[in-house]
């Protein structure tokens, strides 16, 4: 009888790797409306959907959050990152549950739509306090700045809620075929 680890090999390694793909996707960017639309809070959803609230919130959080070290964000800014990114895919797997063999294309798709909001939530919540606490703006000038930034957040948030139910509908099948999904749990 094999005793299964909680950390095994295929766990990490794929971990790793989609926390690469997200710090990959990170930099496809364009500005909008005084922040940027990127296409990484979408691999940060089906990191959850594929690898659970523990492990695709990790490489949610880890791809992110390197990222942001590696864009000279600085290590708060980083750890904000990795920590909002993480509560993301945490909240779209509980949610979905996916990775209790749940396969419920509604759950999917509302794990999807309030992981993205609450990501959008804590990036609200993010410039609101590094605005008037950190950089000491007046309340009016951070109103107007958090406004800025809403719309983009939001163009990114539907964006994920769209394209991390199709992404995962599409490549379930081919990790479960290969054998894959079974090595994670």
């Amino acid at each position: 009888m094999e005793k299964k680890n909680s950390f095994n090999t295929y766990r990490i390694v794929f971990t790793g790797v989609m926390a690469a793909v997200v710090f990959v996707v990170t930099f496809f960017r364009f500005p909008l409306l005084g922040s940027k639309v990127h296409f990484a809070n979408a691999m940060c959803l089906l990191s959850g959907l594929l690898f659970g609230p523990v492990y695709g919130g990790l490489a949610a959080g880890i791809g992110s959050g390197l990222y942001d070290l590696i864009g000279g964000y600085g290590l708060d800014e980083a750890a904000v990152t990795l920590v909002s990114k993480f509560c993301m895919a945490f909240i779209c797997a509980l949610i979905a549950g996916t990775h209790k063999g749940h396969d419920n294309k509604a759950r999917i798709i509302l794990g999807g739509v309030i992981g993205a909001l609450s990501y959008v939530a804590l990036y609200m919540l993010k410039t609101f306090v590094y605005q008037h606490y950190v950089y000491g703006y007046p309340l009016d000038a951070v109103w107007i700045t958090m406004g800025g930034k809403l719309p983009a957040s939001l163009i990114n948030a539907v964006f994920a809620m769209i394209v991390a139910p199709i992404f995962y509908t599409a490549l379930r099948p081919i990790l479960e075929q290969a054998g894959i999904l079974e090595k994670l749990k």
